[in-house]
């Protein structure tokens, strides 16, 4: 059984700078916050809710995460695999087995690209067209139970946050391709 590593955990081995008793790292913040068990255990939740409903709207074509794939299609048809990877922020070898049960079931199809041959196309199928509508209504419905009892200040506060916990992750993840240190959070050495 394969297992799984847990969510913002640093599995790495990373330099980090002796301290004085007494000192702190800058921008290294307690363990004792739980934003990484949160944000992770509400991508957990929200996932088997929104599967869910899905079924009990009828869709049984495709799971959560096709959906999410098939919600960037909607959005801009016709991409190739790499784009589709960064816009799903999924891995090419993860999407690449998504695509291939999903084409398996109708939902998309691939073509060669005319201007570049060793890039494939993504697109929807009219099976896959026909059932935005029903998406639409399933992911409304998670938005409203997202936000229950939220105020529009906090959701887009929230939203704002996020968006820089996003940020921040993203510039770590770019830093530690090109092999620097991340202790700070920033992403500098």
């Amino acid at each position: 059984m394969k297992r799984r590593r847990p969510f913002l955990c640093c599995t790495a081995k990373l330099p980090l700078p002796s301290l004085r008793s007494g000192e702190t790292w800058k921008g290294v913040i307690s363990l004792e916050t739980r934003a990484g068990f949160l944000i992770s255990h509400i991508k957990q939740v929200q996932g088997r809710v929104f599967d869910r409903l899905l079924q009990t709207c009828g869709v049984d074509e495709f799971n959560g995460p096709q959906g999410h794939i098939l919600y960037v299609l909607w959005k801009s048809e016709g991409i190739p695999i790499v784009e589709l990877a960064q816009k799903t922020g999924l891995a090419k070898n993860t999407l690449t087995a998504m695509l291939c049960r999903m084409e398996e079931n109708g939902l998309i199809c691939r073509e060669i690209s005319a201007s570049d041959r060793r890039q494939s196309i993504i697109s929807l199928t009219p099976q896959a067209r026909a059932l935005e509508k029903r998406y639409n209504q399933v992911s409304q419905q998670m938005n409203s139970l997202f936000f229950k009892d939220f105020e529009k200040v906090e959701i887009k506060e929230l939203e704002q946050y996020l968006d820089r916990i996003v940020s921040n992750l993203e510039q770590a993840e770019q830093a530690l391709k090109k092999g620097k240190d991340v202790h700070d959070g920033k992403g500098k050495n």
